[in-house]
């Protein structure tokens, strides 16, 4: 049954690919568990020579890279290192020139470069960009709207974050990625538990019974709620019906 299930996900991804009329996918390689377990998945569904991986430095953790490039190796995919510091910078300080900007806004301009970036590439050799948010960032809104929220499909979005460890070790993610504290590297010394204020273990009783601890709770409703709008297609106006004007 089990590989069943695995080789469902991997035609699910020869499906996406092959409908969009494109011959492979870009992946974004951050040195974390999501997106060292994308790659494996891309490598099994299309090979290893349709699958490209890209770093995206921005005053990074050295051991960041290092597994991407652990990452890259393990799975014998080519690895593009695109150092967005200077980008980040110029770009950071010509909006603070015009506008004073808070810390999570100035954070946020990392991956929306990085989606840039993989974009062109992607576009350039007629690939798609895969997703790599699982379902307990998801529920939590815990991604960046337009950064790496923003992506053209996403093989990881029915899997809580240790649903996403227990594939990784059986698709043979390194070990080093899948045992590290789960970070998005916003900042030094941030993880994802610290930030949303809950553990994992307790998203994912959640996710999965519909409730927690109490404490838990209130912080993952509440912020379920209030990131509703990131899980969304933007909302379109669509005109209006006489009767509505009328009333």
């Amino acid at each position: 049954m089990e590989n069943k299930r695995l080789e469902h996900r991997l035609n699910w991804i020869r499906e996406r690919v092959k409908a969009a009329g494109c011959t492979g996918v870009v992946v974004g390689e951050s040195g974390g568990k999501d997106s060292a377990t994308v790659t494996a998945l891309c490598v099994r569904a299309l090979g290893k020579e349709n699958v490209v991986g890209i770093t995206m430095p921005c005053n990074s953790l050295s051991t960041d890279m290092e597994h991407a490039r652990l990452v890259a190796d393990a799975f014998g995919i080519k690895l593009i290192e695109v150092n967005i510091g200077g980008a980040f910078t110029t770009l950071k300080n010509t909006i603070i020139n015009e506008h004073e900007l808070n810390e999570l806004a100035v954070a946020n301009i990392k991956p929306r470069l990085r989606m840039t970036t993989l974009y062109a590439v992607a576009q350039t050799l007629n690939y798609l960009v895969v997703g790599t948010d699982n379902k307990s960032e998801m529920v939590m809104g815990y991604f960046t709207k337009w950064g790496d929220g923003g992506y053209d499909f996403n093989p990881l979005s029915d899997l809580t974050m240790q649903e996403v460890l227990e594939l990784g070790k059986e698709l043979g993610v390194p070990e080093p990625i899948l045992t590290k504290a789960p970070s998005a590297g916003l900042w030094e010394g941030q993880t994802d538990e610290k930030e949303m204020g809950v553990t994992y273990k307790a998203i994912e009783e959640y996710i999965k019974t519909g409730t927690t601890d109490p404490a838990s709770l209130e912080i993952i409703e509440k912020t379920n709620k209030r990131t509703a709008h990131k899980r969304e297609m933007p909302y379109m106006y669509k005109g209006y019906s006489q009767d509505e004007l009328d009333y």
